[in-house]
């Protein structure tokens, strides 16, 4: 026995191949987070790669005492070094300059060179919201210069619907200007749309609640897909089915939407369904679209319960993703759910950290959100905007429609990525300006890195922009001459190019009873959500001023529009309670 034991251990020391090492390490990024998912080779073992775990470790068997190892993930510089295998190896990965910016703070908008102050904000009831500061006045000759995301979110109007439905005050971190704004057709019944550029109008009117300022409006419309030419999809339903959705405001609301966008599905589109609730399952396999009632046979079988382990499910559902990833197509997970994650990682920035990883697959994010009293508006928000993607609020089955159905083509179909718009005022006409809506994240402010963040638009999508100007002079000697020139900037999906398109505003005054209905609807809404987030700049404004603004514009053909009116009044009775009659004495 000992002989044979000998005879071992000396063909091993002639033959080192036949010895078997552990290689054991673990791999970060420059900011000191355990990286998964990098691809390892290794020079003895050929081309079959390995990958990373979970928490950034791997352990790998070798035949060699030392090796050479290349490390590669995407939007990270590669790493190629001669290693030492009896010691523990700890790697750091450079990010790429397009990969590092992701992870500076970023900015609904900004001004060149200029910082904002801002306080502390309440939390508000057992929902979470982002704590915003409001744009404030800017002078024009020192920061000539501003800019703002372009996106298609449109959650807060709906947000706002429920509370004033339910006769409730809205808490001020809810109003967010831009996705009001974002919820209406701004369109010109005569405007002709671009099938590959964007189009800017621009109109200039008083304002109505300060006769000293104007209102310079910005009506942009993003180009439209051919219908007959749109791309195959490749869509992840990923259902929240936890103890939390099971309401009926909730689960089975989202059933009868997913099964509204089930009815637009074609037989070269791709379905996934993963759902969450106690667990992560993959409910439904990809499936073609034209079996659609397998599809909706699997979306009436869900029952809630359970935690809610939504941290896993949203790499599953990714996953998923890149397997049936479909290249020039229309990849996208669509999230649906309460955002009440308690398991894995749950908070705004965990998740920002995550989502941020699966930003550059190609796969864009929808989140749909359902539910009051524990819905987390901040934890959507933050997925969607760090996840190439965007956001609505589903409050009743007439929204789903509209979010699903009937703008199913600017919800789902992104033809803008990392869009925004920067603009230049001529300090000669405009002493001060202020950007109405697009206000930042406190946190965002605070951080000196932080950047504009452009947004995805969808296709045909209308949007519009609101800036209060202070001129020069009020009867300017600058009328019918450019007073503002602007700056679109964005990228094609799934190109790389650049694109910028110019526009110039002319300074052409107008009193605003004499503007466009459009404008003067949209300056109605901006009102409304200035007096609903109690803004200083619209003291003394209530409610009732709004109804006279708006039903001077309404379009009563409009069904969204009409509803506005609505929601005015019933603010109306929330925020200026009729006065107590006075008892007299017989």
């Amino acid at each position: 026995m000992k002989k044979l034991i000998w005879v071992l251990l000396s063909l091993l020391a002639m033959h080192p191949g036949l010895a078997q090492y552990y290689l054991r390490g673990e791999i970060k990024d420059d900011r000191g987070k355990l990286l998964e998912g990098v691809k390892i080779h290794l020079s003895s073992l050929g081309a079959f790669p390995y990958y990373s775990g979970r928490e950034g470790n791997f352990g790998i068997s070798v035949s060699h005492i030392s090796d050479t190892i290349n490390l590669s993930k995407d939007g990270y510089e590669t790493l190629r070094t001669v290693i030492d295998i009896k010691k523990y190896q700890s790697f750091i990965l450079k990010m790429l300059p397009s990969t590092a910016h992701l992870y500076t703070g970023k900015l609904s908008s900004a001004t060149t060179n200029r910082r904002a102050k801002f306080s502390m904000m309440p939390s508000v009831l057992g929902e979470s919201y982002n704590s915003l500061i409001e744009n404030e006045f800017i002078d024009a000759h020192q920061f000539p210069e501003t800019g703002f995301a372009l996106n298609v979110d449109k959650a807060s109007y709906s947000n706002i619907r429920r509370f004033l439905s339910n006769e409730m005050i809205v808490p001020t971190d809810a109003v967010r200007i831009e996705e009001m704004l974002n919820y209406f057709n701004f369109t010109s019944p005569d405007e002709r749309i671009s099938r590959s550029q964007f189009n800017c109008r621009t109109s200039v009117t008083s304002c109505p609640w300060e006769p000293d300022h104007q209102l310079l409006f910005l009506n942009i419309t993003a180009p439209k897909l051919n219908l007959d030419s749109i791309p195959p999809s490749n869509l992840v339903f990923l259902i929240d089915i936890s103890g939390s959705m099971d309401k009926p405001n909730r689960l089975p609301l989202l059933q009868s939407a997913f099964k509204l966008l089930t009815e637009n599905l074609r037989e070269q589109d791709t379905i996934t369904i993963v759902t969450y609730g106690g667990g992560v399952g993959v409910a439904l396999p990809p499936t073609s679209g034209q079996q659609k009632k397998r599809i909706n046979e699997v979306i009436d079988s869900l029952v809630a319960s359970g935690d809610t382990p939504g941290e896993g499910a949203i790499r599953i559902a990714y996953d998923l993703a890149k397997r049936s990833y479909i290249p020039k197509g229309n990849n996208r997970v669509i999230l649906a759910t309460d955002g009440d994650f308690n398991i894995g990682q749950t908070t705004e920035k965990e998740l920002e950290e995550m989502i941020i990883g699966y930003k550059q697959t190609g796969i864009y994010l929808t989140c749909l959100g359902v539910g009051m009293g524990n819905y987390k508006d901040s934890k959507l928000e933050t997925l969607s905007k760090k996840g190439n993607g965007n956001f609505a609020y589903i409050d009743n089955l007439q929204e789903a429609q509209k979010i699903l159905v009937t703008e199913f083509t600017q919800t789902l179909y992104a033809v803008a990525n990392n869009a925004f718009l920067k603009i230049n005022f001529d300090p000669k006409v405009v002493k001060e300006y202020r950007l109405i809506g697009f206000d930042n994240k406190k946190n965002a402010i605070a951080d000196s890195t932080s950047e504009l963040e452009g947004g995805e638009v969808g296709s045909g999508h209308s949007m519009m922009g609101i800036f209060e100007v202070l001129p020069q002079k009020k009867d300017s000697a600058f009328r019918h001459h450019s007073f503002a020139t602007i700056s679109l900037q964005y990228k094609q999906p799934e190109k790389d190019k650049v694109i910028k398109q110019l526009f110039t505003a002319l300074y052409e005054p107008e009193n605003i009873e004499h503007a466009e209905p459009g404008y003067r609807f949209a300056a109605a809404v901006a009102m409304l959500g200035s007096v609903l987030k109690k803004s200083e700049y619209v003291k003394g404004y209530q409610p009732e001023d709004v109804l006279t603004l708006a039903k001077t514009a309404v379009d009563l053909n409009d069904s969204h529009q009409k509803e506005f009116i609505s929601l005015i009044e019933k603010a109306i009775k929330i925020y200026t309670p009729p006065k107590k009659k006075r008892k007299t004495k017989d």
